[in-house]
């Protein structure tokens, strides 16, 4: 196989020539995914963060903390991991070309004293041993491996899932077979994905008895991300499951409410407009966001020599600026519906917080807020700029 070296952080290794050029074939057992560099930067931000966090150096160093990378392929991220953290890495990868491919680039960072590979199923590895950090990155669904996950992870489970399609709604029985929720394709599917992919989490854990804190969770292009911190015991498995609920939507003039609960009665009539609303969940209602913890995560990607250290400062710090409630609104299909030009999004944000509302700018997209403020007042307060 042709290769080339690239470096991502200070890590240096070999890949795939075909990747550089984006002509890999989707099927290669030695998949490299140049595109994802931005979510393995964030990815060695917030583990380190989380390991300075959780772990006493003095007692604990990093060398003896275990971080498993459960589908490996090239090794990228859990060599950057090894390298840039110094965590004890295993790079599991059940193809046995991958395996060789992977050896190869330990011997070239010269990691062999604390990474180490793997040649497994995923889910075998997992079900079988535990680690303290638990990173979940497939090339397409995670569902498969989240309860393996979910009981192989001590303090840290860290999910990438790129099948946005069954988790956004558009591909809906999909969705309800892999995550066990109605997913709605609306104005805010992307966030929906995300909490979809947290509330499966939160069920998958909670069989194990542990239950999560959300540290930092993201939707960046064709994949979303998510980072808990694990809470054991069965009474902190309850407390997770608290915040699981569904969400009602009203597709003609964007009413939406949510309850929080395994079993709730939600009405099916929209009270704006008397259309009749979709029911989405069960899904997570929780923070997606710990500020405490994206404020380290931004002061960590600031310091590290990262490729895509602005995008990636970008993404956090909206995050840390982002409302904590659930569902953002859409002002061009708000506007659509009022039959009004869409104003700028700093003007529709400050007006709502003139009126006494909380309002921010979200992640998701980049024409959408997030507040608090019911419907009625938000196409109020879009109407009266024109």
């Amino acid at each position: 196989m042709d290769t080339r070296k690239i470096r991502e952080g200070t890590t240096e290794v070999e890949v795939p020539s075909a990747a550089i050029e984006d002509k890999l074939p989707v099927n290669s057992p030695v998949f490299y995914n140049s595109h994802m560099e931005l979510n393995r930067d964030i990815t060695v931000a917030a583990t380190s963060v989380f390991v300075k966090d959780y772990f006493n150096f003095e007692e604990r160093p990093p060398s003896e903390i275990d971080y498993v990378d459960a589908m490996a392929a090239s090794g990228i991220r859990g060599l950057r991991i090894a390298n840039e953290i110094g965590l004890r890495t295993t790079l599991n990868d059940w193809d046995a070309e991958a395996c060789d491919f992977i050896e190869q680039n330990i011997k070239l960072t010269d990691l062999s004293d604390i990474a180490e590979i793997s040649c497994r199923n995923a889910n075998t590895l997992l079900y079988e041993k535990r680690f303290n950090i638990v990173d979940l990155d497939p090339f397409g669904s995670p569902a498969p491996y989240l309860d393996a996950a979910s009981r192989s992870a001590v303090h840290l489970l860290e999910v990438t899932a790129t099948d946005t399609a069954p988790l956004c709604g558009a591909h809906l029985n999909s969705g309800i077979r892999k995550y066990s929720a109605v997913a709605l394709n609306n104005e805010y599917h992307s966030e929906m994905g995300l909490r979809i992919l947290l509330g499966s989490i939160a069920r998958h854990l909670a069989r194990h008895e542990k239950g999560m804190e959300v540290l930092l969770s993201h939707a960046t292009r064709h994949y979303v991300r998510a980072y808990v911190g694990i809470k054991s015991g069965a009474k902190n498995a309850d407390r997770t499951l608290k915040e699981l609920g569904y969400v009602t939507h009203c597709d003609n003039c964007s009413y939406r409410e949510w309850k929080k609960g395994y079993s709730v009665f939600m009405e099916q009539t929209c009270p704006e407009c008397g259309t009749e609303m979709k029911s989405g969940g069960l899904l997570w209602l929780g923070k997606l966001h710990d500020s405490i913890f994206c404020s380290k995560v931004m002061e960590e990607i600031e310091k590290r020599p990262f490729g895509k250290k602005k995008k990636a400062c970008k993404i956090i710090q909206t995050c840390l600026d982002e409302l904590d409630i659930p569902f953002f609104y859409d002002q061009h299909r708000l506007c659509k519906q009022l039959s009004v030009a869409a104003p700028r999004i700093e003007k529709t944000i400050d007006d709502l917080r003139d009126k006494g509302y909380a309002a921010s700018r979200t992640h998701f997209s980049g024409m959408s807020f997030k507040t608090n403020a019911p419907i009625s007042a938000i196409k109020s307060i879009l109407s009266d700029i024109y």
